[in-house]
């Protein structure tokens, strides 16, 4: 290297000569004066030229032995496939070993069950369970294939048309699976840059298909319409010169699993319109349930049900069966064939499940006094428990189930859990009264405090609603006077 860089020298040298005769150095390049300094910085760049251009030197690479590989195997260790698995984790949940009709067993132990969304009172319903026997005679279990291929049936089809007659909709599509129909129905139509405005407090399902969608999700205060326009304000104005080329939506819960309060639709189709937003709305805990004949929000509210541009709803509460639908368009309803995961890719909902959805539509629009039934249960049951010790009542007088919250929280949502498991514990073993908490997986983001889910059915007689009332006063009394 050294004797490499003499040669450069020696051999710019051999074209340049320094006079040191002026007050500056300056030098004489192919018989050019130039200033001296500039030599030596050309000279710099022709030496680091010429070091880069050289091949850097690598030590040949020895190859591990045997015994080398062995003892790094050895050393090794995978990183844990889960995290850690606590004692609240070995938990198990109760046992049904019957029908989850307002009466049920668990683990040999009649309980009144308030544990289970059948709403309506229709599990068990006699003329549901025969028309299920007559399709399970006629299909079969299941049809083992996805709707596109081999597994659409005449029954997917006429309950399809059974539920958007009932809505006063175009059209309506079927999913097997209640929780899948959101979370695969946002996707489906949101992609990435495109913008959600969505409610803090909407529920696991929900956000799982924000997530899937890839769109910029911008979160309002729980159920709050100021928060709603002036987050869509801002949205439009940030965004003036890109609205017309990008898709804006709103999604909602029209009865909030995370609280049991009741979004009101009026307001936020009047926001929509004025800023030109799309409307996803689920109502997987209102339909069957709210309006005068049960058909949902919109008909509570007074709604025209085309102002909604996309409905889904779980058939798994009111309905007492399983799947969802989404209901819309018939656009709306073509698109979703070909682009929802949950659609596509799942075999098709088992035919007597089906044929389950039309019996308990059927059953509701020839029955519609079963709502008051509903409603009157409901309203008694809040007046029993309207001054529980300790907890207080967030949802709203329209929900179907009641949800309680701790009045002073522990500051901790996992102690508040723990606390409110006490009490849920307590009053099963103490009184035969099924309840639950809101439990939420390490995935749900939602900022709600946990809660006490009551849920009423139709079926629930006044003792069944006065017996839960007393249970739960007097067991939140006692646990929460331990903490004293």
């Amino acid at each position: 290297m050294a004797s490499a860089l003499m040669n450069v020298t020696a051999s710019a040298l051999n074209w340049v000569s320094v006079s040191f005769d002026a007050p500056l150095a300056r030098a004489v390049v192919f018989g050019f004066p130039v200033d001296g300094h500039l030599v030596v910085e050309g000279l710099l760049i022709a030496v680091i030229l010429f070091q880069l251009s050289r091949k850097s030197y690598k030590p040949p690479k020895k190859p591990l032995t045997e015994k080398e590989i062995d003892e790094l195997c050895e050393e090794w260790i995978p990183e844990s496939l889960h995290p850690p698995i606590t004692e609240e984790m070995l938990a198990q949940p109760p046992i049904l070993e019957s029908a989850a009709e307002t009466h049920t067993v668990i683990d040999g132990q009649e309980v009144v069950n308030f544990a289970s969304a059948n709403y309506l009172g229709l599990i068990g319903h006699e003329k549901i369970i025969d028309s299920c026997v007559s399709s399970l005679k006629k299909y079969g279990v299941g049809s083992c294939g996805p709707r596109g291929f081999y597994g659409t049936i005449d029954v997917h089809l006429d309950c399809e048309t059974r539920i958007a007659k009932f809505l006063g909709t175009p059209d309506s599509i079927l999913y097997s699976y209640g929780i899948s129909t959101i979370f695969s129905v946002i996707p489906a139509f949101c992609k990435k840059g495109d913008i959600i405005v969505a409610d803090e407090g909407v529920n696991w399902a929900v956000q799982n298909g924000l997530y899937l969608s890839r769109s910029t999700v911008v979160y309002f205060k729980h159920n709050d319409m100021t928060s709603l326009e002036s987050t869509l304000e801002k949205i439009t104005r940030q965004n003036y010169k890109r609205a017309e080329k990008m898709r804006r939506y709103i999604v909602v819960e029209a009865v909030y699993q995370n609280s049991g309060q009741v979004a009101p639709l009026d307001e936020i189709i009047r926001l929509k319109e004025k800023h030109r937003f799309r409307v996803i709305l689920d109502e997987s805990n209102s339909f069957g349930v709210l309006g005068n004949s049960g058909r949902g929000l919109a008909e509570h509210y007074g709604v025209p049900i085309e102002k909604i541009d996309i409905i889904t709803a779980g058939m798994g509460n009111a309905l007492a069966t399983d799947g969802g639908f989404c209901t819309g368009s018939v656009r709306v309803v073509d698109h979703q064939r070909l682009s929802s995961s949950g659609y596509v890719f799942s075999a098709s909902l088992p035919p007597y499940l089906a044929t389950a959805a039309i019996g308990a539509v059927n059953y509701l629009e020839e029955n519609p006094t079963i709502l008051a039934s509903l409603r009157n249960n409901i309203a008694s049951l809040r007046k029993g428990l309207s001054d529980v010790p300790g907890l207080t009542m967030a949802s709203s007088p329209l929900s179907p189930f009641v949800f309680l919250k701790l009045k002073k929280s522990t500051g901790s949502p996992k102690n508040d859990l723990q606390l409110l498991d006490k009490i849920v514990d307590r009053v099963l073993k103490e009184d035969s009264i099924f309840i639950v908490t809101t439990k939420r997986s390490a995935l749900d983001k939602c900022p709600l405090p946990v809660g006490i889910r009551l849920f009423v059915s139709a079926g629930h007689s006044e003792s069944d609603l006065l017996k839960a009332s007393e249970s739960l006063k007097r067991v939140a009394a006692s646990v929460l006077s331990e903490l004293i």
